[in-house]
């Protein structure tokens, strides 16, 4: 893919989703769409996404067991996406039929540790190590799962690729230089968008930046620029 950028649309209102989504639409390379969007406008709303003819990322991080998990795969093979992200910690056996339950040519990568949480949260929950150790333990794991790639941090991005030569490798919490709307809001690990391809960044989900900017093509243009 030329442009690495997807758009995390995260607007409630589906009329304004699909406007933004055709504002931006020549300065990024698809549209993700997450558990918020699809809860809120379901199959409905995908395919009003899709219209506006790129590729569509369901970010929707299933973790269940493996059966739950297949059959919710299974159930969006109409949906065609391009990406479905599943939760690594769900285990070898959930992602393993989760990626047998894919629809042909989706790409199923696996959520390691969420740029939400840092090196005290994962204590708190138990986690012994570095959200850095905990990143390559889960990417080892969904390698060997026969996923297509794993979702991190761009701290974490540098070092996966040295491991997983073929993988997809996606980065979220990404937020443009100082000046370009770069607040971090719940993001504890962020890196800028050229700093997560210099990595080795696959994908760059960004959505705040954009879709929140006084002019999202302004800023679209702007972050499509560094790369």
């Amino acid at each position: 893919m030329s442009n690495p950028i997807f758009l995390a649309v995260d607007l409630p209102r589906l009329d304004a989703a699909v406007a933004l989504g055709q504002k931006v639409k020549g300065h990024v390379g698809g549209l993700k769409l997450g558990l918020e969007f699809f809860c809120a406008h379901g199959h409905h709303g995908v395919h009003e996404m899709a219209k506006i003819g790129m590729p569509i990322f369901l970010d929707l991080k299933l973790h269940d067991i493996p059966n739950t998990v297949a059959a919710a795969m299974q159930s969006i093979h109409v949906l065609q996406p391009a990406i479905v992200t599943i939760h690594a910690s769900g285990g070898r056996a959930m992602m393993e039929d989760a990626k047998a339950a894919a629809g042909e040519g989706c790409k199923v990568v696996a959520v390691t540790v969420l740029t939400s949480l840092d090196d005290a949260d994962l204590a708190r929950g138990g986690v012994s190590g570095s959200s850095h150790d905990q990143v390559l333990r889960l990417a080892d794991l969904a390698q060997e799962a026969g996923l297509d790639g794993i979702v991190c941090s761009g701290h974490e991005v540098g070092e996966v690729p040295r491991r997983w030569k073929n993988g997809y490798f996606v980065v979220p919490g990404l937020r443009p230089a100082e000046g370009r709307g770069s607040a971090l809001g719940d993001q504890k690990r962020a890196v800028t968008p050229r700093a997560a391809r210099d990595a080795g960044a696959s994908c760059l989900v960004i959505g705040r930046p954009i879709s929140r900017a006084e002019d999202p093509l302004a800023a679209a243009r702007a972050i499509e620029a560094t790369l």
